[in-house]
């Protein structure tokens, strides 16, 4: 007898394969069987006819790693939008290992001040589990994370000692289960750093097979460079490489993906390389004076120097204030922002991209956070697969399951197959949507009906049911 029979519905598994009807049977939190099913008993049926039914969406670019700690009062920015399963620590922002009661210098902060109390990394996946997640988790180690903790000047390359000692809480972390190593080249804690700090430090990783996600040192005029300089790290330590939330940032820069996608292509023939993005043209991360001359508009997401900017235009501050907008940086720092400084052609060339996988890179604890936190994964499937078109509704969810799971080395996750997690979404395809926008960033999206994390109803209609279905992911085997 199954635990549970979701019916009726026209499956999506995952694969990219041609959608087509049929019943799923669930117990012990897995899939026991996909087909016809309608004659065979169940303690609970789900009626999804008329519905799409597809597995849970895995969110491959999270800062999530101190969400998880907790339980939201309300609807959740990740459940209510069909998420099951997300990869934390990335852009080099680990919660661990890093035991401090100081602020961390940002962009650590955009995980908050308080919760920097995990010396090994083994420690913060043990709380974790302790905790009982809302959605599974698999944890990435913070190469910007360990900088802080073993290098004291933050200014140079790590010498060989330290760049050992990082090694060391890397290889701790990898046999933890953590499945492997991010980085920041891009921000301050980490911009110090050379190639050859980043090999060193990611020695383990050979050996255990683990990946390495990359924001990149530039992604403006010199991400040519950047690009090579990623791709070189990956190829050296001979490891599966992850070009994080791929984009174009600058009105000179428009247009240069049709560039950087062939450099991508080229270099997947020699090595494992692929990608992720978000579906907007607007950015999000610390504020920078760097970032403000890019940008078309700049909206201040928090702020402690003045936190009643959060939700301006930095533009419209600086002319209510009569100065510039780079000059009123320093003063609202730290602070977070959004950036609108991409545009939507390059976006839809990258997401469309046959590596690019879907990650939200939503930032949980802003004040007015970027809309990509509530919607990412509705707008794939409503705006740019149903609307706009860019793709079918199987490569939509391949991209945002099957292909995830494959590339993250999650072997039982991300289709809907026999002997799978029974992470299952389903929902309506010709109504489902985001409803975040950037003057309502925390609206629920619409159209998913229900949500399924290891066989157990965690979201229904948008309202949490079971907060704790998530499970802590460990990397077992290579891949």
């Amino acid at each position: 007898m199954f635990d549970l029979l979701i019916f009726g519905g026209t499956v999506v598994d995952g694969s990219g394969a041609a959608r087509r009807q049929a019943d799923v049977g669930i117990a012990g939190g897995r899939i026991l069987a996909v087909g016809d099913l309608s004659a065979q008993p169940a303690r609970q049926r789900h009626d999804a006819v008329g519905r799409i039914v597809c597995p849970g969406f895995i969110d491959v670019h999270t800062h999530d790693d101190r969400l998880l700690l907790t339980s939201p009062a309300g609807p959740h920015p990740k459940l209510t939008q069909g998420v099951t399963t997300v990869v934390t620590g990335n852009c080099g922002i680990s919660l661990a290992p890093l035991l401090s009661n100081e602020t961390p210098p940002a962009p650590l902060d955009l995980l908050g001040a308080d919760d920097w109390r995990y010396d090994r990394f083994g420690d913060y996946l043990d709380a974790l589990e302790a905790a009982g997640p809302a959605l599974n988790a698999a944890c990435l180690v913070g190469h910007s994370t360990l900088r802080v903790r073993h290098v004291p000047d933050l200014r140079r390359p790590a010498t060989a000692p330290e760049a050992e000692r990082m090694a060391r809480d890397l290889a701790d972390a990898l046999d933890a289960g953590a499945f492997g190593l991010s980085t920041g080249l891009y921000y301050p804690p980490a911009r110090a750093a050379t190639a050859e700090e980043v090999i060193a430090v990611g020695a383990p990783l050979s050996a255990a097979q683990g990946l390495i996600t990359m924001h990149i040192r530039d992604e403006a005029d010199a991400i040519d460079d950047a690009l090579r300089e990623a791709l070189h790290i990956g190829q050296a330590l001979g490891v599966s490489t992850v070009l994080s939330h791929h984009k174009l940032i600058g009105q000179r820069n428009h247009g240069r993906s049709v560039n950087t996608l062939a450099m991508v292509d080229t270099a997947a023939l020699s090595q494992p390389v692929c990608m992720d993005c978000y579906p907007y043209n607007a950015s999000s991360t610390m504020l920078l004076a760097s970032r403000v001359g890019q940008s078309r508009e700049v909206l201040v997401t928090w702020s402690v120097g003045d936190p009643s900017a959060a939700g301006k235009s930095l533009f419209a501050l600086a002319r209510e204030r009569g100065c510039s907008p780079e000059s009123l940086v320093e003063p609202l720092s730290p602070a977070g922002a959004v950036y609108f400084a991409m545009h939507e052609d390059d976006v839809r060339r990258i997401l469309g991209h046959p590596l690019t996988m879907v990650g939200s890179d939503g930032l949980a604890h802003d004040a007015v956070p970027h809309p990509r936190l509530w919607g990412t994964f509705p707008r794939v499937l409503g705006h740019y697969a149903r609307d706009q078109r860019l793709f079918s509704l199987e490569t939509a969810v391949h991209k945002m399951t099957g292909l995830s799971a494959r590339r993250f080395g999650l072997r039982d996750r991300g289709l809907i197959a026999q002997d799978h997690a029974a992470d299952i979404v389903v929902f309506d395809e010709t109504c489902i949507a985001d409803r975040a926008t950037f003057e309502q960033p925390t609206a629920p999206s619409a159209g998913i009906d229900a949500v399924f994390i290891n066989g157990q109803l965690a979201c229904a209609h948008g309202h949490t049911v079971n907060a704790h279905a998530g499970q802590v992911l460990r990397r077992q085997r290579s891949f």
